[in-house]
């Protein structure tokens, strides 16, 4: 492996395990703080290599790989949560600094482990670990029908997630508990909710700690499609409580970087409230906005966390920024974005436009568009208008 070549002057070496493309939009405010990134890359053409001059291509489950990786950084964090414990517990054994820390990324990495934790600190669904068709036909004749079914490790953007919907559709679920083995699955009540909200948190290790705006989430098939700074027409009490609970989750589990807190808004006893529904332990999708429209990116601030500096300002650049994901189109022509591209720059000149280097593949997160302004019905048509046209499904 390649030796890192440092910036001079003292400055640190912040290694990400993984190299997609959170790791890739970390090395912008890396070189705005003098900072020096290495990542552990997939490969030669993955979304963070092709902007990182040191970018090492190995796997993230090999043991070894990874401790020559991290022997070279001063700390070392993660694009994504799928790093073998064994590995993790390797790193440890060698003294790495880990951020976040195994003993709270585990909450991240398995729902199960999350749903028992979090249950003395917030409101979470009503939730049980399933082990067969009749456990989970159990479950819902005590709480009743619909139910979620969810794998407890891997899934995303809607992947490892089914819903149950009457009695009669849990005899189809045998195949998942078939491919889960011996391995519990985790059941929750379907939320009845108004919309779905996030906070964004981050931690460092010496304690201290800042919250972006709560945002509004739209999903689309189960995928992010569109992010709104600041969730509109959000009770105040409810942002309040919502952020409340954030920097509890985080100082609880001892969380250090970049935390997302995914919710459900809902309605109890006609107040707003909210029901906790998944963490990410990184960077998250709900989080781009930041980029374009707040003091301190998320990005930039996870690497202030991690090394422990001092956090940044959290407040948003305008009354509002929508952020809009961009999805890979279905024909062969929509993988050449060029063109397009410079279209979009010339018909808007606002537009912020977020590629992620990444082979277009139809469905598959390649990029996000944001827009800031006053006006949040012409920005979010201004956000749809770009996504679909850099996906091909709007032509003009």
């Amino acid at each position: 492996m390649e030796q890192v070549v440092r910036h001079p002057g003292g400055f640190p070496v912040v290694g990400i395990i993984g190299g997609g493309q959170l790791a890739r939009m970390c090395q912008p405010p890396a070189v705005g703080l003098s900072l020096t990134l290495a990542v552990l890359s997939e490969g030669p053409q993955a979304a963070a290599a092709l902007v990182v001059p040191n970018a090492p291509v190995g796997a993230h489950d090999d043991v070894e790989t990874v401790r020559e990786f991290a022997r070279q950084c001063d700390v070392v964090t993660f694009d994504h949560e799928h790093v073998p414990p064994e590995v993790l517990a390797a790193l440890e054994e060698d003294g790495v600094p880990l951020h976040p820390r195994p003993s709270a990324l585990r909450y991240a990495q398995d729902k199960l482990a999350m749903r028992e934790r979090l249950g003395d600190l917030v409101d979470c669904p009503r939730w049980r670990a399933v082990g067969s068709v009749d456990d989970l036909a159990a479950f819902g004749e005590e709480i009743g029908f619909p139910l979620v079914l969810k794998t407890p490790r891997g899934g995303y953007d809607g992947k490892g997630v089914r819903m149950v919907s009457t009695a009669d559709d849990v005899a189809d679920c045998a195949d998942w508990f078939e491919r889960a083995g011996s391995d519990p699955l985790l059941a929750e009540e379907a939320v009845d909710f108004t919309r779905e909200i996030a906070v964004l948190i981050a931690r460092s290790p010496s304690g201290q700690a800042a919250a972006w705006p709560v945002v509004e989430t739209v999903q689309t098939d189960g995928i992010c499609t569109e992010v709104i700074a600041p969730a509109p027409d959000l009770d105040d009490d409810l942002a309040t409580a919502v952020t409340a609970a954030g920097l509890r989750i985080a100082g609880e589990l001892d969380v250090t970087g970049v935390m997302a807190v995914e919710l459900f808004e809902v309605v109890r006893d006609g107040r707003p409230g909210y029901v906790v529904n998944e963490l990410a332990m990184r960077p998250h999708n709900s989080g781009h906005w930041s980029i374009d429209g707040s003091i301190t990116s998320q990005f930039e601030q996870h690497l202030r966390a991690v090394l422990d500096l001092p956090l940044g300002d959290t407040r948003a650049r305008s009354r509002w920024t929508v952020m809009g994901n961009v999805l890979g189109g279905a024909e062969p022509e929509h993988a050449e974005l060029y063109g397009t591209y410079k279209h979009l720059l010339a018909r808007d000149p606002g537009l912020k436009m977020h590629l992620y280097g990444k082979e277009v593949r139809p469905g598959r997160k390649i990029g996000h568009v944001t827009v800031c302004g006053d006006d949040l019905a012409d920005l979010r048509e201004r956000a749809a208008h770009a996504a679909g046209y850099l996906e091909g499904t709007i032509t003009e």
